[in-house]
């Protein structure tokens, strides 16, 4: 009887053991099939979103045609010369009409984007609104098609910020930067590419894939707004709209070789502008024009900078743009940074620094050395604390349900670490615990660098930006060289980039014996990230205080103009 109790209790173990190892057995079952639909369902949502593109392209692309055919005579090559001043000119005197305006520059972006891979879709509607824009004749933008970075919103189309969870949520309605375009007579036409989750200055996702400089087909055109800066560095666009959070609109224009403004954070609306994520206070981010040239950009932002606008955004300060301030042309007391003195600039960089310093001071300006305050602090508890206050929650949650691109991997690997790592590895990454304490770090900051600029006495402050532009799979890497653009979205100061000389011979030959400022393993990667540049883009970088938006673009505008003087 003792056998056969034995018996029944070993049955009755091994049938335990069987129902165990058959309920491991279904629920590993049941995770694969969860991950093989997940990645089914990710791949669907790419593929619609990419024949999305390709419809729209190729409809713009018939419409191209039948358009050429039906309008013979049409110079599209004489209309894609014309400055914006130019253009707007001849339009508003009706010696150029916006229909052939409107088909040469589609044309030329389906002929950029082939090269480049810039565009994330055509907007067809803009065929609808080209018939009715006799309506809208006395706008400052009457007749110019503009081109918008893909997180500003389009009625009826995603802003995905290049992330899985946002595709197949079309916006309901127009930005307020949108609306404003379309009532001064701009044309929005076409969106375009950024990176994987905006906080890269790569511009590579794995929905449209990698854009490509204009300049160099084996280089990055930057980023975020990268797609802004390869269609308008290739011509396929004369104006822009692009954000900025920490140089993402200043580094594709310094890398594509335009000119980009960053205004002061809260002077034009951010309604309909996507973030990655919202609530983030630290480093603020704007939205701003990108353009071929300073007088395009300054034009713009007269453009946005009214009635119409403030009314649809009251918590934007109605301030008018000062044409006063902008055609100001007294000398300026001006401080100059060479180095930040936390990551060491390339050769090129530092170049453009000296060479445009030494314009300003024939042209009767006053130049002073100046060094921004704490870029070790800054960098650390400001910089990096501030963008991450939550610990990479939120971003990481944002990135889930689809593919790592490779532009971001490096970047965001260490996010994904269990927490105890975190905390054992870098203080960064850990959730800020007294996030009052971090805003009024940056409000004390804020101050103590305006104070700064006053015992100086300089109205003005000419600095370098990153560049020449990249070789891919390195913008990830070198995080650390963002101290250069980053400092002002912390700051809020108005900033914006101008293209001034291309990189020579010898600033190839001087980055050989590019050492750094700490030797250490960043500074290899930024010497390796901008080998290989000649022939490619430099540009510099003008800041002015809070608000004073007109006076960096008369600056911006002054480094032009004698930059081109002494090239004729």
């Amino acid at each position: 009887m003792e056998k056969v109790e034995q018996f029944l209790r070993g049955v009755e173990l091994d049938n335990r053991t069987l129902i165990t190892a058959a309920a491991c057995g279904v629920g590993a079952l049941v995770l694969m099939v969860r991950k093989v639909t997940s990645h089914r369902e990710a791949n669907d949502k790419i593929q619609r979103a990419r024949n999305r593109r390709t419809e729209s392209l190729q409809r713009a692309e018939q419409a191209v045609l039948r358009h050429k055919e039906s309008h013979p005579t049409t110079d599209s090559a004489a209309i894609l010369k014309l400055s914006l001043s130019e253009l707007t000119k001849q339009l508003r005197e009706g010696l150029l009409n916006p229909e052939d305006v409107f088909y040469s520059y589609m044309e030329k972006t389906l002929d950029v984007h082939k090269q480049l891979n810039c565009c994330t879709g055509i907007l067809l509607e803009s065929f609808d609104q080209l018939k009715t824009i006799g309506s809208n004749k006395d706008g400052l933008l009457y007749g110019v098609p503009i081109s918008i970075k893909e997180n500003i919103a389009y009625k009826n189309h995603d802003s995905s910020c290049g992330v899985l969870i946002n595709l197949d949520q079309p916006v309901h309605k127009d930005s307020v930067l949108v609306e404003v375009l379309k009532r001064q007579g701009a044309i929005p036409f076409v969106k375009t590419n950024l990176p994987q989750g905006l906080l890269n200055y790569d511009c590579s996702n794995p929905i449209y894939g990698q854009t490509v400089n204009p300049h160099n087909l084996q280089k990055t055109s930057g980023g975020s707004s990268g797609g802004e800066g390869a269609l308008i560095g290739g011509g396929g666009s004369l104006l822009g709209l692009g954000s900025d959070i920490g140089g993402s609109i200043r580094i594709p224009a310094s890398f594509c070789g335009i000119c980009g403004f960053k205004p002061t954070a809260g002077r034009l609306s951010s309604q309909g502008v996507r973030p990655i994520y919202r609530g983030q206070k630290s480093v603020l981010s704007s939205a701003g024009p990108m353009a071929k040239d300073v007088e395009s950009l300054a034009l713009c932002m007269q453009a946005l900078l009214c009635d119409h606008m403030f009314s649809l955004d009251p918590t934007v300060p109605p301030i008018p743009f000062n044409v006063q301030i902008y055609q100001s042309s007294k000398p300026l007391r001006i401080g100059y940074v060479e180095s930040d003195g936390y990551m060491q600039p390339s050769p090129s960089m530092a170049r453009g620094i000296r060479e445009v310093k030494a314009l300003l001071e024939q042209a009767g300006h006053t130049l002073v050395p100046y060094s921004p305050l704490r870029m070790d602090y800054v960098a650390t508890e400001l910089l990096v604390k501030g963008i991450l206050a939550d610990g990479t929650t939120t971003l990481l949650q944002k990135l889930e349900g689809g593919p790592l691109d490779p532009c971001l991997r490096a970047q965001v690997i260490p996010y994904y670490l269990p927490k105890w790592l975190k905390r054992t590895l870098s203080f960064l990454l850990k959730p800020l615990v007294n996030l009052w304490k971090q805003h009024a770090a940056v409000e004390d900051y804020i101050q103590e660098t305006i104070a700064d600029w006053r015992r100086c006495n300089i109205d003005v402050l000419l600095c370098p930006v990153i560049g020449p532009a990249y070789n891919f799979l390195y913008c990830g890497k070198v995080t650390p060289m963002l101290s250069y653009t980053m400092l002002y979205n912390l700051l809020t100061f108005p900033a914006g980039v101008v293209h001034v000389s291309t990189v020579t011979a010898e600033d190839e030959e001087e980055l050989k014996d590019y050492k750094g400022i700490h030797q250490d393993h960043w500074d290899k990667l930024f010497k390796q990230a901008v080998s290989g540049g000649e022939g490619l883009p430099v540009a510099v970088q003008c800041v002015a205080l809070p608000w004073q938006d007109e006076l960096c673009l008369r600056f911006m505008k002054e480094v032009e103009q004698l930059v081109k003087q002494s090239r004729d």
